[in-house]
């Protein structure tokens, strides 16, 4: 048997554009796609055709367009979205239908208002209905995580035998803990009778900053697809980010002992380009895409990084396609950092002497300054050097 692998399945282009303030265009949802296909994503959630008619559109035009990777459209389980997505994802190279509707209590009572079995009916009948539309079905069970379990088992073993191919496991609202959520799939691999053959797919919320967690329990106990977002983006607290799900994969694959299809040096670029036509910012310490993610401070980790980088880091940046700028030099930074940095900008030929000043200098910018920039080196090194040179002219006319 060889090495599993796991399906990534983007869905910025769906859940991530429902983040509060962000509206991708026809022209902005293509461009993300066609940079999803670079980074090797193995099904894109290119929208919600029923939506509008502008998400119609940008869907068609995706699934028209793009080779090389499944298109998946969102409806509703109800016979006009799903004719919907049909249409716009006619011309797909392998099309996926995600029909999804909620299975607990609460959604059943307050939202739905229908009875369990009022649901389950619903459900079946708009899985059969798709069957035969679209290369696959996904069925998602709309807030999984705090749905009875054995009920939960029952629907999903329903829509299989109607005609689904994913069942989808949503932690809709970021309620579940990393153990809980990986026992639930575990739960339903082994309780759902005609699970063989089936892909389980896990799509994780971060209302509780778990959902990546969540997301490797849930591929830890037998999830084959995880459900992502670039930079994590989505409604509330956004969904399980893309960059962090892989490259905790790949970092530890001593520990999950899988892969995926994922081309890392992409992921900087997909990371940027997300960013830029969201407008939404990534704060500094954003894990493996942030400003600050591969930079060190401190004295003794820069020290350790200039001898072995893997003393305080574990992946490289070259390995997500950032050029490493590896020190933020501050008033925590040693000595040899500071060398290092002085010889990158240009300065090779300083004396001990001209080092230890120019030194000093520093420490004294950087009480002052909250961040040290290459330019402050640069003026710090230069001022040294001039006052150094004024010297041994004075010392040359004496």
């Amino acid at each position: 048997m060889g090495v599993k692998r796991v399906i990534v399945f983007d869905t910025t282009l769906r859940d991530g554009e429902q983040t509060p303030g962000v509206n991708f265009d026809i022209n902005d949802k293509f461009k993300i796609a066609k940079q999803l296909v670079s980074l090797g994503v193995d099904v894109i959630e290119a929208g919600f055709p029923a939506a509008s008619n502008g998400d119609f559109e940008a869907v068609k035009n995706i699934a028209d367009k793009l080779k090389g990777v499944t298109i998946a459209a969102m409806a509703r389980s109800v016979k006009e979205d799903i004719d919907r997505a049909c249409s716009a994802l006619k011309n797909a190279e392998k099309s996926r239908l995600h029909v999804f509707i909620a299975t607990s209590d609460i959604h059943l009572k307050y939202k739905l208002k229908m009875s369990r079995e009022e649901m389950l009916e619903k459900a079946v009948e708009m899985v059969k209905y798709a069957k035969g539309k679209f290369d696959e079905i996904e069925f998602s069970a709309e807030d999984a995580s705090r749905t009875d379990w054995d009920f939960l088992v029952k629907v999903f073993s329903e829509v299989i035998d109607a005609g689904a191919n994913v069942i989808n496991v949503p932690d809709t609202v970021g309620y579940a803990m990393p153990r809980e959520f990986g026992e639930l799939i575990k739960y339903i691999r082994n309780n759902v009778p005609n699970i063989d053959g089936v892909m389980i797919s896990a799509h994780c919320h971060n209302d509780l900053g778990m959902a990546v967690a969540n997301s490797l329990s849930a591929i830890e106990n037998g999830a084959t697809q995880v459900e992502v977002t670039v930079n994590g983006i989505g409604e509330r607290a956004g969904n399980a980010a893309m960059e962090e799900v892989v490259m905790a994969l790949n970092t530890r694959k001593d520990y999950f002992g899988l892969v995926h299809g994922i081309n890392t040096k992409e992921i900087y670029n997909t990371s940027k380009l997300v960013s830029e036509l969201t407008g939404i910012k990534l704060q500094p310490n954003k894990a493996i895409v942030g400003a600050n993610a591969f930079r060190h401070q401190a004295g003794i980790h820069q020290h350790g990084v200039i001898n072995n980088r893997a003393t305080y880091e574990i992946m490289k940046p070259e390995d997500i396609g950032i050029v490493p700028d590896t020190f933020a030099l501050g008033k925590l930074s040693g000595r040899n950092a500071f060398e290092l940095k002085v010889r990158q900008l240009g300065f090779n030929n300083l004396s001990p002497g001209e080092l230890s000043d120019a030194f000093r200098r520093f420490k004294d910018l950087a009480d002052r300054k909250k961040v040290v920039i290459d330019e402050d080196i640069r003026f710090v090194v230069e001022e040294t050097l001039e006052e150094f040179r004024s010297f041994k002219e004075g010392e040359a006319w004496a």
